[in-house]
């Protein structure tokens, strides 16, 4: 299907949880137990670039000069690491096991998953039986959105050789497709195994946060009105993500000043 039909086909689904980044990428610890990642070969469609550790330089340099912000965000905070997952069906399955746990127990669990199906192939994890996947630490809801993945790209309605192929709203809606996999998953999925360069994940908490405070927002701003000041920042609106976690993790306790604000 072309970009425009699948955009029509697929429904975007809000996700019925907010997922905490760092328990699922932002932890040095993790990444460095990932697997391998595969080379980041495909261009993202719409802009013919890939967001790696030299456009990243690029990037950071054009939001600077376009935004005062983000300029004063880069000198206080310093300048934001690319962040590397694994892409198929490996990084969207490590996204689901961080979901609502402590990153802690996620990278407890993600290790003895690997060490179960050490391919990380979808069929793999497809042939494990449900108390080996209970014995790494799985829940019942964590199988079912695996096997629920796994289904999906064994029989070709996820294809990540057709995703280089679309445009990021296609994509998203064919990632989410799959159980467990909500817009934030699949967003945070493309900006890290994929290197798309223009995605702003509006659900997500640290993003508002950091917004809030490096705009001087009385309050937080909601997904809309996030997207709605991130317009400033394509096309490197990825790379202005990073630097807003960045900015986030390095901001003191805003909680008494916040509620007064409020």
């Amino acid at each position: 299907m072309q970009s425009r039909q699948l955009r029509n086909h697929f429904s975007l689904q809000m996700p019925n949880l907010q997922f905490r980044l760092v328990a699922c990428y932002g932890e040095s610890t993790m990444a460095k137990t990932a697997p391998k990642t595969k080379p980041k070969t495909a261009p993202s469609p719409a802009s013919g670039v890939i967001l790696d550790r030299t456009t990243l330089k690029q990037a950071l340099a054009e939001l600077a000069a376009a935004d005062p912000d983000i300029a004063r965000a880069l000198a206080e905070a310093g300048h934001p690491e690319l962040r590397d997952m694994p892409t198929g069906f490996g990084g969207l399955m490590r996204s689901i096991v961080g979901q609502q746990v402590s990153v802690h127990a996620a990278r407890s669990i993600w290790l003895r998953l690997e060490t179960a199906v050490p391919s990380m192939e979808p069929a793999d994890f497809l042939a494990m039986s449900d108390e080996q996947l209970r014995a790494v630490g799985l829940s019942g809801a964590k199988m079912k959105y695996g096997r629920s993945l796994a289904t999906d790209i064994v029989e070709g309605r996820i294809s990540f050789d057709a995703l280089h192929e679309l445009d990021d709203a296609a994509a998203i809606a064919m990632l989410t497709q799959a159980k467990g996999i909500g817009p934030w998953t699949a967003e945070i999925y493309l900006m890290f195994a994929h290197g798309r360069p223009d995605i702003m994940p509006g659900l997500d908490l640290g993003l508002v946060v950091a917004a809030q405070h490096l705009k001087k927002l009385r309050t937080r701003p909601d997904a809309k009105r996030l997207l709605k000041i991130a317009e400033a920042w394509r096309p490197w609106r990825s790379a202005a993500a990073l630097v807003l976690w960045h900015y986030r993790r390095n901001m003191p306790d805003w909680g008494a000043k916040e509620k007064k604000a409020t």
